[in-house]
């Protein structure tokens, strides 16, 4: 469930699988056979992909998923993942999204207006292919339009590097970006899974020259600092990784860093439910979680449609309906809160 089974199977074949039940192993071998094959499909559907966006001149970056599995770990199998995510600037979605579906992907979600009025906000749009494996998440924005986050995605177009993957050179994000994407991915999470505690920890022991104290400044800059600071914290307490040297004063004197890795420390083991509310932990300032808050609470959702479906005319209804329906939620104790 934590997402981490590549790593696993690594250390119990290192272990020659001592003492490990013939059920246990024969599940996890048939995985990684499973897990092998569906890499090689997702590779070549990927590098189709990338050349379909540089044909037509679409700047993109591919970012977590097989990118991350290729420069933290040298391998494309080496982690799971579910879906690709791909980031392309706010003013050429329309074109990505016209090459994703003469490709055969069709949107989760609705036709375009759907998806812009419903889930706009969310800087994302969900795709699927009858044929793939895997979901595509398009987006424009690391984040939510409310929410602040450590990375800025209209700064990373002058720095991006590239990964190999099925002989195409995809571009994704260097390592300083890296550190602010994971660190902010993670915090937004509520840092549920241990696989994206692992990448972020693998991170700090791969690239021990990253520039910390810059890359911590960058975050505040975007009103994200703690989110830094709490999974260098995280990373030491769960993992045993060092806080990197240049940022030990600022994790050792930030308490609300401290109460956050306390928290999600003793979550992490059992809680994987994301709870509502979890990813006001990336706002350093109180006024941002409040401007986040409210966002969160008037902007309509999918889940807002489905239960009250109106004609398009009337959908500026559901910033009324969606706040009732949430105090309606938490009156009844079906809103889970952080």
């Amino acid at each position: 469930m934590h997402g981490v089974r590549p790593a696993l199977i690594e250390l119990l074949s290192a272990l020659d699988w001592q003492e490990v039940p013939a059920d246990a192993r024969q599940n996890l071998e048939m995985f990684q056979h499973w897990h092998l094959q569906r890499m090689l499909v997702l590779a070549e559907e990927l590098a189709q992909l990338a050349r379909g966006l540089k044909a037509r001149g679409i700047p993109f970056a591919l970012f977590k998923g097989p990118a991350l599995a290729v420069q933290l770990y040298g391998d494309l199998a080496a982690r799971e993942y579910n879906d690709f995510d791909l980031i392309v600037p706010p003013g050429r979605v329309a074109e990505a999204e016209a090459l994703l579906e003469q490709r055969g992907y069709r949107a989760a979600l609705g036709d375009p207006a759907f998806r812009r009025f419903f889930q706009g906000y969310q800087g994302q749009s969900a795709f699927r292919h009858p044929d793939s494996p895997a979901a595509l998440d398009l987006h424009w924005s690391f984040s939510g339009s409310f929410l602040p986050f450590p990375l800025a995605s209209d700064g990373i177009w002058q720095d991006l590097v590239t990964v190999s993957i099925a002989g195409e050179e995809i571009p994704t994000l260097n390592p300083d970006d890296i550190a602010l994407l994971l660190a902010g991915h993670g915090t937004k999470e509520g840092w549920r899974l241990l696989m994206w505690l692992r990448d972020f920890a693998v991170l700090v022991e791969r690239w021990p020259g990253l520039d910390w104290r810059q890359i911590h400044r960058r975050a505040v800059g975007n009103g994200c600092g703690d989110a830094v600071l709490l999974a260098c914290a995280l990373a030491e307490r769960v993992l045993g990784v060092p806080v990197p040297t240049a940022l030990t004063a600022g994790v050792a004197a930030s308490r609300r860093a401290a109460a956050l890795a306390d928290f999600h420390g003793d979550r992490l083991p059992h809680d994987l439910d994301r709870h509502h509310l979890d990813d006001l932990a990336l706002c350093d300032r109180r006024r941002d979680r409040l401007r986040a808050g409210l966002g969160f609470a008037l902007a309509p959702t999918p889940s807002d449609f489905a239960a009250l479906k109106l004609p398009q005319p009337l959908w500026p209804a559901y910033y009324l309906v969606r706040p009732a329906r949430l105090v309606a939620q938490a009156l009844r104790g079906r809103l889970p809160l952080p």
